[in-house]
């Protein structure tokens, strides 16, 4: 638990630091440092090599960090959508965890709420009316 733990803040960091402006300006400086020391490399193969190397490796790590982040982002806002299904009155308690359906069964409910947008664009009070028993 402890390793899990420290992941989460591992990542929940590297999520903000990549996501934030500093960081893009010092990767904007470290390019264009690596350009400045192209004439000096003769624009070698290793001078190409560095970059390509070093950006690769950063990429590859920030895919598992930040793909971390967003997992636990869309867990707690499922998490959240499903506590307020769950106490709203007239809420479909079938709703919760919905993500956890099947492609088929998701298609149908998007048809099912399609439908109910026709219906209620054809018909002004729709628009405000529940739609409890409306969707199987």
């Amino acid at each position: 638990m402890k390793w899990n733990e420290s992941f989460r803040k591992l990542s929940v960091a590297a999520a903000t630091a990549l996501g934030s402006s500093w960081l893009f300006v010092a990767n904007v400086l470290l390019i264009l440092l690596w350009l400045a020391a192209g004439p000096f490399a003769h624009f070698s193969d290793t001078w190409q090599l560095v970059v390509n190397t070093a950006t690769t490796v950063f990429t590859y790590l920030a895919v598992f960090l930040i793909q971390n982040t967003q997992n636990r982002d869309s867990k707690a806002v499922h998490l959240k959508l499903d506590e307020l299904i769950s106490s709203v009155h007239g809420a479909r308690n079938r709703f919760v965890d919905l993500e956890d359906l099947s492609d088929e069964e998701l298609g149908q409910l998007q048809k099912e709420f399609k439908r109910l947008q026709k219906k209620a664009m054809q018909n002004k009070e729709d628009d405000y009316r529940a739609i409890e028993g409306e969707v199987g």
